[in-house]
């Protein structure tokens, strides 16, 4: 190779060789930011810093692709949907009886990644949310509940027995 009457093994970083039966000589790449070209309007590889995406060099990768560090080249990424409206604000499958719950939404996975190594975003998302209902109406009542209302109802009975017993040794006594 040839370049500015020099004769080269190969042509130095930012030019690439023209070959011709009747020449051979090394041209500047017309890319900026490039190392190594295969033509003057099309990269192969990026200077140091910059990613390599259809023969352009680029500070960071375009939206939709995802950069490969270890040969620092922008590559398809994982491009998902839009997102879901938030579920329904629920805690244990319920939507009412607690106080405060989540309510979730997604997204699908429109397109996967060329390469595993380059992760999806975030496909479903969750937040904390104040119940609608705190109060179930109707519902079966829980054994909490169901004991509670067993003890009462004992006390009772224990009352009006304990009563009875009083007014009995009362009366007995006049």
């Amino acid at each position: 190779m040839r370049q500015y009457g020099e004769c080269l093994h190969s042509c130095p970083s930012g030019y690439y060789g023209l070959r011709a039966p009747d020449m051979n000589r090394c041209s500047r790449c017309r890319i900026e930011n490039c190392d190594s070209c295969f033509s003057r309007d099309f990269c192969t590889k990026c200077k140091a810093g910059f990613y390599l995406h259809r023969g352009r060099c680029f500070g960071e990768c375009p939206d939709g692709f995802a950069s490969l560090e270890e040969t620092m080249e922008c590559v398809e990424g994982c491009e998902v949907g839009p997102w879901s409206e938030w579920a329904t604000c629920s805690r244990n499958n319920k939507t009412c009886g607690f106080k405060w719950g989540l309510e979730t939404r997604t997204r699908q996975i429109v397109k996967k990644p060329a390469k595993d190594t380059i992760p999806c975003p975030t496909i479903a998302e969750s937040r904390r949310c104040k119940m609608a209902i705190r109060h179930c109406r109707g519902g079966r009542r829980t054994a909490k509940t169901k004991d509670k209302r067993k003890k009462k109802k004992n006390l009772m009975e224990r009352a009006q027995k304990q009563h009875s017993i009083f007014l009995a040794t009362d009366r007995a006594s006049q």
